[in-house]
């Protein structure tokens, strides 16, 4: 039985045990530590912008995002359609209502266009999530130009995309909050892990109150909040020292991944590589995505299927949030009328394997598994490796 090739799996450097091993030796295992107030410190470092709070989830960090932007009961937020659920689930956390914004075909992220129709029909809303999707930036100039106008908050999901590039600036930095993933299938992991980060230190400050329970500073235990138990261990945020290492040679590898499937898959004219604007973002590539045109005889389900025998793992894109049971009763924004763009993106696409540790081996499997689907002819080891190992 051939090997398994995973999505994305967890890929450990080595230099992450030094910092557990200080923990340990220090005795700080605990939420507190050196480990946290330097992960904190070198991911806003890194980012050359914000204050962090670390967190024990992204989901967490985007909880604690919507809580300092005063979201609350009726509230309406627009958020990104085409997203994982952990993009719109902490907006009812305080009981406000997402509203769910269409995509558009550049990037798969949120149409500003449709963000215009959506606060020219809410022009109360308090707030915009907008999720930079599988580690390509969305268009945040017009994002940002129409947050201003409407003088709003953006709030921007960088879960999937740490390390991507707007215009020279990472994502992260541009909204009033953003939050970070560190889960296990991330581009770099802390096992489980988030961040958020604010514009100011006194707004950090806040977000570590409400994840230590809102424990007022004084001798006893005293409460005039609810707060949750959100913050992230001092083992768990020294593999993400370790992990912070190894950031810009991950970008690096999942480029030339991609860069395997654009080249090696480019006489199916059937397939298309999930897009960017290369003149203004630099993705992560955090994953590889294809989307696959009505006139092919392959279905992305064909695609997900032959892998799967195969021991190799894809996935469907995202569902959108706006045709989920669980959301069936909010609104949806879209701008032309039938099947909206983020629904034609998931009804055509699949996840690609983009691990780390694939090797030209493992792509050649893929590769041809996809080619033989569409009757063409198997590619060689060495296409591969010219590429993967440049």
């Amino acid at each position: 039985m051939n090997k398994k090739i995973f999505l994305s799996s967890p890929t450990i450097n080595g230099s992450e045990m030094q910092y557990i091993k200080e923990a340990f030796d220090t005795n700080w295992i605990a939420p507190l530590g050196k480990n946290v107030d330097r992960f904190e410190q070198e991911v806003t470092d890194y980012l050359g912008d914000g204050y962090g709070a670390a967190l024990c989830s992204g989901t967490a960090a985007l909880h604690l995002a919507i809580k300092l932007a005063g979201i609350g009961a009726g509230d309406i937020v627009l958020c990104s359609s085409l997203t994982f659920a952990a993009s719109a689930n902490p907006i009812t956390y305080e009981q406000g209502i997402p509203v769910f914004v269409d995509s558009e075909r550049d990037t798969w992220n949120m149409d500003p266009r449709a963000l215009e129709k959506a606060l020219q029909t809410y022009p109360n809303a308090k707030a915009v999530v907008m999720v930079h999707l599988y580690g390509t930036p969305g268009k945040v100039k017009e994002i940002m130009e129409l947050c201003n106008k409407y003088h709003i908050p953006l709030i921007e999901d960088a879960a999937e995309s740490f390390g991507a590039k707007y215009q020279g600036k990472y994502t992260g930095t541009f909204g009033r909050y953003a939050i970070l993933s560190f889960n296990g299938n991330k581009i770099i992991t802390t096992s489980g892990g988030g961040m958020l980060i604010t514009k100011t230190n006194e707004e950090a400050d806040r977000a570590r109150y409400f994840a230590t329970q809102a424990r007022m500073p004084e001798r006893h235990y005293e409460h005039t909040e609810i707060g949750y138990n959100y913050r992230m261990s001092n083992i768990v945020a020294g593999i993400g020292r370790g992990q912070l290492k190894s950031l810009n040679d991950f970008i690096e590898k999942k480029k030339r991944i991609r860069k395997v499937y654009k080249e090696l898959l480019q006489d199916i004219q059937s397939i298309h590589l999930n897009p960017y604007d290369e003149k203004i973002s630099e993705p992560n590539f955090w994953l590889s995505c294809i989307t696959i045109n009505d006139d092919s005889n392959v279905l992305p389900l064909d695609i997900i299927t032959s892998l799967e025998d195969d021991q190799i793992e894809s996935r469907p894109i995202w569902k959108p949030m706006h045709i989920q049971p669980v959301y069936k009763e909010n609104d949806f924004i879209q701008i032309a009328e039938g099947v909206s763009v983020a629904e034609d993106i998931y009804n055509h696409g699949v996840c690609l394997p983009a691990d780390v540790k694939i090797t030209a081996t493992d792509m050649l499997r893929i590769i041809n598994i996809i080619r033989n689907l569409f009757h063409k002819k198997s590619i060689s080891l060495s296409m591969v490796e010219r590429i993967l190992d440049a």
